[in-house]
């Protein structure tokens, strides 16, 4: 008997032994059966790169080093910034995993006094106020080149003569949106051999002013990031050299014959050319009264010659309003909408064009508008237009009404049309000067897909219509409420053939709200104010009949007093019964708010965990099954 109960136990012994081991190893087999296979079941697809970070990732021609600064100890009281931390960091070893060890990722925590700390600095990065204990806080990114087939991580002297490197100074949470853009763009950067160059033109002070300390505006400085950005002298102007690859004309005005023919032959040779004119550019600091000669010059441009021989209609005498699109604005301390500063929304948007896909608004002012002339062999495809509710009106009535925008409303007319506030012109132009047909080089048309970029704004580009100067943890930072400089850069972009950033822009950020919780809470206050209106309205009424009941002072003043005692002993019952009805109302609030939460941790704990577990079993089944078939 004693030696069948041994063997039983030693049978009982084994057998978990051998469960214990079979478990084991169907866990690690699992692992590696799962680990390629990935998916994001965030709502926004927070942790799938975009097409265009992919085509860079895979484009990567040499190998990258990454590092990675935060300051862990310094931010230990900040755990927002350590929430964004994570959030980085996981997009950082997606890009790696999917480099297949082109890039290679360190993450650094620069300790005060420390090479780490004085590495940081040197290499560009901003050190932020705020953390534990005074100490300054790092989070950026620095990215550099590898020589050809290197093999493991050198340090950072050892790089090659002729390497790059790049960094992003700070991460800040409020860029979240662009963060992979942002880390997109360095790669992007650090792999081109060289930045594409960009021509400005421009009578506005769109580049700054080094005498006077003034920087350039910030669609500007965004372009100088990522492109070899380059002012042009229109006065000096014979011929657009052929490495601009594109050019910014923007607000022309008195340009001579040299310059407009130069123009017209970059554009038939197939360069690029942006042109931005403005029936009232309001960033134009010219007088409207030179007091020398006493001649008006209003604050417009116009290229007529290039425009009636590519069949474009443009009137620089013209404004578009549109009450339905009006930005409120303060004046003299009044809140009003301005008819003439516009905030173009998605319908606004030509959401099928690559440069404004992405993009949810952008704020212009006093613009103008295009159209196609009868003759036109050119087409015109919209990227922003009004909506239906807009009129046209003389840019002088928009001047006169500078003081008083709502001026602009009076005798208001809509059109009932949709007037075309920036497009792309597509087709074969024919060149503007046929008279210099014997000059050396010269071209009579171009190409048959030609293509020129036409915006009926310059105060798009001006920094108080899309961007404000804020401060975090004591460091300047841009914070953008409109999409004006993505437009910008977005058409350089893909001018320039690095369309490939385009996709990326505007992911949503990772901090999502419980929206099932701020229904519920959002129901039980409609209950609550339901309740408290009522309750109000009970107050009143029951103070009015007091004061009907005042002046029967008397005779019947006991028989008043009763009937005074009764009706407030009656509103006091009323009030405690309320009371209880909204206490009741808060206790169900939170025990469905509980039953919420009890089920996410049912779904979250048990449910998501037992379905991938099954999911893997199946998906390794169904693999050995479909390998002992092939033997």
């Amino acid at each position: 008997m004693a030696a069948v109960r041994f063997r039983r136990r030693t049978a009982l012994v084994a057998a978990l032994v051998l469960l214990a081991l079979a478990w084991a190893a169907l866990v690690l087999t699992t692992s590696r059966w799962l680990g390629p296979a990935r998916v994001d079941l965030t709502t926004d697809h927070l942790y799938t790169l975009a097409p265009g970070t992919r085509q860079i990732i895979d484009g990567l021609r040499r190998p990258l080093r990454l590092t990675l600064y935060f300051s862990e100890h310094a931010t230990r009281d900040l755990p927002q910034l350590r929430s964004y931390e994570q959030r980085v960091n996981e997009m950082l070893q997606e890009m790696v995993s999917r480099s297949h060890g082109r890039i290679r990722l360190r993450v650094v925590d620069p300790v005060p006094y420390s090479d780490d700390e004085a590495s940081a600095e040197g290499n560009g990065l901003t050190a932020a106020s705020g953390g534990s204990n005074g100490e300054r806080v790092f989070f950026g990114l620095v990215g550099s080149t590898l020589p050809p087939g290197a093999d493991g991580e050198p340090e950072p002297d050892d790089a090659e003569p002729g390497t790059r490197t790049l960094s992003i100074p700070f991460f800040d949470p409020s860029r979240e949106v662009f963060l992979e853009y942002d880390i997109a763009k360095l790669l992007y950067e650090l792999d081109e051999p060289a930045k594409p160059r960009i021509g400005v033109i421009s009578s506005l002070p769109v580049m700054g002013n080094p005498i006077l300390g003034k920087q350039p505006w910030t669609a500007m400085r965004q372009l100088e990031q990522l492109f070899d950005v380059t002012a042009i002298d229109p006065d000096k102007l014979k011929r657009v050299g052929t490495d601009i690859q594109v050019l910014l004309l923007i607000h022309p005005k008195h340009l001579s014959d040299d310059a407009q023919y130069a123009l017209d032959q970059y554009v038939l040779r197939g360069g690029h050319l942006v042109v931005f004119v403005d029936p009232d550019a309001e960033s134009d600091t010219t007088p409207y009264i030179n007091g020398s000669t006493g001649v008006t010059d209003d604050h417009n441009s116009d290229l007529p010659r290039l425009f009636a021989d590519w069949g474009v209609t443009y009137d620089p005498t013209q404004v578009v309003l549109d009450r339905d699109r009006a930005l409120p604005i303060e004046l003299a301390g009044v809140n009003l909408a301005h008819p003439a500063m516009l905030g173009l929304g998605q319908q606004e948007l030509n959401h099928a064009d690559v440069v404004t896909a992405s993009l949810q608004r952008i704020n212009v002012s006093s613009a103008g508008h295009f159209d196609l002339a009868p003759n036109a062999t050119t087409r015109l495809v919209p990227l922003l237009q009004s909506s239906a509710d807009a009129e046209l009106v003389p840019a002088r009535r928009v001047v006169e009404a500078s003081s008083d925008p709502t001026q602009l409303l009076q005798d208001y007319q809509p059109g009932n049309q949709h007037y075309v506030i920036a497009a792309r012109l597509r087709g074969s132009f024919a060149s503007a000067f046929p008279d210099r047909a014997k000059q050396p080089g010269h071209l009579a048309v171009s190409k048959p897909d030609s293509e020129v970029i036409l915006v009926a704004d310059t105060d798009l580009l001006t920094d108080r219509l899309w961007v404000d100067t804020q401060t975090f943890l004591g460091q300047p930072t841009l914070s953008a409420f409109a999409n004006n400089g993505d437009f910008v850069m977005n058409l350089v972009d893909n001018l320039s053939g690095s369309s490939a950033l385009l996709s990326i822009r505007g992911r949503a950020t990772s901090q999502r709200p419980f929206t099932r919780v701020l229904a519920l809470q959002r129901a039980a206050d409609r209950k609550f104010l339901q309740k408290k209106q009522e309750l109000e309205s009970e107050l009143a009424e029951t103070k009015r009949r007091l004061d009907e009941l005042q002046p029967a002072k008397g005779a019947h003043d006991n028989a008043t007093s009763a009937e005074q005692r009764h009706e407030i002993e009656q509103f006091l019952q009323r009030k405690l019964a309320i009371s209880k009805e909204l206490r009741d109302v808060q206790h169900q609030l939170n025990a469905e708010i509980d039953a919420l939460g009890f089920r996410l941790k049912v779904i979250n704990i048990m449910l998501v965990p037992a379905l991938v577990t099954l999911i893997g079993l199946l998906y390794g089944w169904r693999r050995v099954r479909r390998n002992r078939s092939r033997l």
